[in-house]
């Protein structure tokens, strides 16, 4: 486990402190929920260690560390799991081409995984009986953790203070917990001027709630926070080529300065989303379903991603037999949801993902793009495994294929075309 494990104490016993009801471990954002819901979980009468993930989020993590110690935690951890976010879980959802409903490309589902796992590893290290996070009762994420949270530690507890009408009737909304933090002194950061709530990490950021809940009201301007508006985007084109060994990728360089390349996981990834940002690329505004069945607005902003996928969909179009594909693409979809609905722990993730990965064994070489106003646009592609052969699809040479074998084949095709119509024919008749 490749971790960046940083935490302070101020209160060394390796058993909860007297009159505590436990040692809960809260997944902990520095904002306005988690840090009132670490306050009552204290006022409960509960040890509260928080735990901070960097996902490559946009956070001032050592502000948040002295906070969640100001407020009454014991411990605080931040972990960077930025590297093992990207080689873990972007890849592989690269890899399977992973997109939900068509249109989304599941940036918050697939953080929650690398998450959770750390968390449930803090909390065994910690003898943390409980686990605590900050989810709505209405979301997708208090399934996406707390299935992994059962997944791999499944005598963990969970205390999920916005499924619990104590905390909920008490907090019904951000007004009250504005008050009850100033109550009890906590540092609250206003934020009255941007009317949505945001989730962002290295893969993407997401907009939703406020104005955006009206599914017919067009995002201010102002609101994307990630990408170059595409209008306001260079003129100039950028060129870049990208490097695949088994569907994943190796090596990215910048065609247009001529210098540019990182193979490096974190900062190949981490360049492609400055390339994105800057060309207006991955903006996309939808309405989704969520798991426990109710539609959401929703907008998202994933430069780098976007740009990965077109290439490597291109690329298997160039290496992976036409039947292994069409499989691929038959399960892809529901592969997804299981993403979107939080299995990633699941045995049938696992049993996908294993097909997925036999796939990938021709899936290596490298596809030029060139990124243009919010577009990615493939502009060649090469394979020292491809399946595509010159010869054979020429109009100008034979190539080793007889034209005259064609006519076989399309009256063997034709013979279950004329029995369907000779069917309908007999149908028709009855009538």
């Amino acid at each position: 486990m490749m971790t960046n494990n940083s935490s302070i104490n101020s209160n060394s016993n390796s058993v909860p402190a007297a009159g505590s009801k436990g040692r809960v471990l809260l997944a902990y954002s520095g904002g306005l929920d988690t840090s009132c819901i670490m306050v009552w979980l204290i006022e409960q009468g509960y040890e509260v260690i928080a735990y901070l993930a960097n996902i490559g989020q946009d956070e001032d993590f050592e502000a948040a560390r002295t906070k969640a110690l100001a407020i009454g935690a014991t411990k605080v951890f931040i972990e960077d799991l930025r590297k093992e976010f990207v080689e873990d879980l972007v890849w592989p959802a690269i890899q399977a081409n992973l997109l939900y409903e068509g249109v989304y490309l599941l940036g918050t589902s697939i953080a929650r995984p690398v998450i959770a796992r750390r968390q449930i590893e803090l909390a065994k290290q910690e003898g943390c009986a409980y686990v605590s996070h900050g989810c709505t009762g209405k979301g997708n994420d208090q399934v996406r953790f707390e299935l992994a949270y059962y997944a791999l530690c499944p005598d963990i507890k969970v205390i999920a203070p916005w499924r619990n009408p104590e905390f909920y009737e008490r907090f019904p909304g951000r007004q009250a917990l504005l008050a009850y933090a100033a109550e009890r002194n906590i540092p609250v950061a206003q934020t009255s001027a941007k009317p949505w709530s945001t989730d962002e990490n290295l893969f993407h950021i997401s907009f939703e709630a406020g104005i955006l809940e009206d599914p017919n009201t067009t995002p201010p301007k102002d609101m994307w926070k990630l990408t170059v508006d595409p209008e306001d985007a260079p003129n100039t084109p950028e060129r870049i080529a990208i490097h695949f060994v088994e569907g994943k990728p190796t090596k990215v360089e910048n065609l247009s300065d001529g210098s540019t390349v990182h193979t490096d996981a974190l900062e190949l990834f981490m360049y492609l989303n400055e390339l994105g940002r800057k060309h207006g690329v991955g903006r996309i505004d939808i309405v989704e379903n969520r798991f426990i069945g109710i539609k959401s607005r929703g907008c998202y902003e994933t430069p780098g991603g976007t740009i990965l996928r077109a290439a490597h969909v291109d690329l298997e179009g160039l290496t992976l037999d036409r039947e292994v594909r069409r499989l691929k693409d038959s399960y892809a979809q529901r592969l997804a949801e299981l993403v979107y609905n939080g299995f990633w722990y699941s045995a049938e993730r696992e049993f996908l993902m294993t097909s997925v990965d036999f796939s990938q064994r021709a899936v290596n070489g490298v596809v030029k793009l060139k990124l243009y106003k919010g577009n990615v646009v493939v502009e060649g592609r090469t394979s020292k495994t491809s399946l595509y052969d010159a010869k054979i699809a020429s109009m100008d040479e034979a190539g080793g294929f007889n034209p005259s074998d064609s006519e076989g084949f399309i009256k063997i095709q034709s013979i279950r075309l004329k029995a369907y119509v000779a069917q309908k024919a007999m149908i028709d008749k009855s009538k």
